[in-house]
């Protein structure tokens, strides 16, 4: 008689999830996707020094810049989901690598700052979609049971790219590592050619109903409040990023860290604990079957790092990059928070949805970033980032408390008015 064993049958249906080509290739896509939002940052400094930009008008200059791919990125995600829907999943994730890859390689040839916001725009146009179309599409290839297997994958790898385009930014001129990132989208072409739709999408084609109609999602208040829940659960994984890591040498400063805090070094350290946090969320949420609880979890233990971190006066510098590696645990559940939006709506909207969500969810650092700043002059960076962190998770809350539970939900059925 074999000995209980708990945990077989779930490693066994996660290993059949992992080595699906879909996964890998989703996976390989999003790799790309991080590898080039974090590359940027990396190389701004010396990239605009080098087009002649003066020492002080670089951080204004990198914020105009940023400001042009995020409305790429905005822009592009209504494009490609609406696209996704009524072309199909794989002419996003084509399309999308196509524009982004040769952006990128020209990217490494500018030389103009009105070129380099051109390209950022066209870049953030063309990564919008990557995430959004392959969590769609491995939503409805995997089998109900491991779909959040496959969805931890994609995203556990993908985050890796922070990783390697900190390697790569700091490595290579600007320019070679801008070229070298639109070099491997274009080489993930090849890995795609082999991927097709899923059977769900390839049935909705003989069918006689709405396809990517993004106004539906305002036409109906259940169906609105749907995917408003759907990005709100999300805002508190940027909240983290874009506040507490990306002003970790201020934040650090003001906490009286002793030593200093290299913001790259932080950024790989929460970038390090979000690809162990969507790996352990996937997983989590498909062995208590439940993704709500899976968010829950992860929120309320986002909350215990903010208040850690921000309540931690004269720790070392190296025990500031642990708690920025507790803090992307914490907010590690993009995985599952994704899988949530792919599995609320029905296969004519499915596409729009997941693609949109993730980049409204971006985008919503504008106004978190700019309450921050406006707070900031007058309660000081440290009671600012609790309060907007507070806040940012009791929306979430709220969201995630009044949401369906999705976990192993049949996603074969349609949004009809």
């Amino acid at each position: 008689m074999e000995p209980f064993n708990p945990f077989g049958a779930a490693l066994k249906h996660s290993w059949k999830a992992i080595v699906n080509l879909t996964v890998i290739v989703g996976a390989l896509g999003y790799f790309v996707d991080i590898f080039d939002l974090i590359l940027f940052p990396i190389v701004r400094t010396k990239s605009l020094m080098d087009l002649g930009v003066a020492a002080d008008k670089v951080l204004p200059t990198f914020v105009y810049l940023f400001n042009c791919q995020m409305v790429g990125m905005l822009i592009g995600g209504l494009f490609w989901g609406v696209l996704g829907d009524k072309k199909g999943r794989m002419s996003v994730l084509f399309g999308s690598i196509t524009l982004y890859s040769l952006a990128n390689i020209a990217n490494g040839f500018v030389t103009t700052i009105p070129a380099y916001a051109a390209m950022r725009f066209l870049a953030g146009l063309g990564l919008a979609g990557e995430l959004g179309a392959a969590i769609t599409l491995v939503s409805e290839v995997l089998p109900k049971e491991v779909r959040s297997y496959g969805t931890a994958v994609v995203a556990s790898v993908g985050i890796t790219g922070a990783l390697v385009a900190d390697l790569v930014g700091n490595m290579l001129s600007w320019r070679g590592a801008f070229i070298t990132g639109g070099v491997l989208g274009l080489m993930l072409l090849i890995l795609r050619i082999k991927v097709t739709d899923s059977g769900m999408f390839k049935e909705l084609a003989h069918q006689n109903v709405s396809k990517g109609n993004f106004f539906m999602l305002f036409t109906n208040w259940t169906r609105f409040v749907r995917y408003l829940r759907s990005i709100l659960i999300g805002v508190p994984i940027w909240y983290v990023v874009a506040i507490l890591v990306a002003s970790s040498p201020e934040l650090s400063r003001s906490l009286g860290v002793v030593g200093v805090v290299n913001p790259g070094h932080a950024i790989a350290s929460c970038y390090l604990g979000l690809a162990i946090g969507d790996l352990g969320s996937g997983f989590i949420s498909q062995w208590i079957a439940s993704r709500k609880r899976t968010v829950l979890m992860f929120q309320i233990f986002t909350l215990v790092t903010v208040l850690t971190t921000l309540f931690s006066r004269g720790v070392s510098a190296q025990t500031y990059y642990l708690l920025c590696v507790a803090l992307g645990f914490s907010a590690g559940y993009w995985a599952v928070f994704v899988t949530i939006a792919s599995e609320q709506f029905g296969t004519n909207l499915r596409a729009t949805v997941t693609v949109t969500v993730p980049n409204f969810v971006r985008g919503a650092v504008v106004p978190i970033t700019t309450s921050f700043l406006a707070l900031k002059a007058h309660w000081g960076i440290v009671q600012s980032a609790l309060f907007i962190g507070l806040c940012c998770l009791a929306l979430a809350a709220l969201s995630l408390w009044g949401m369906e539970e999705t976990h192993a939900k049949e996603l074969n059925f349609l949004e009809v008015d």
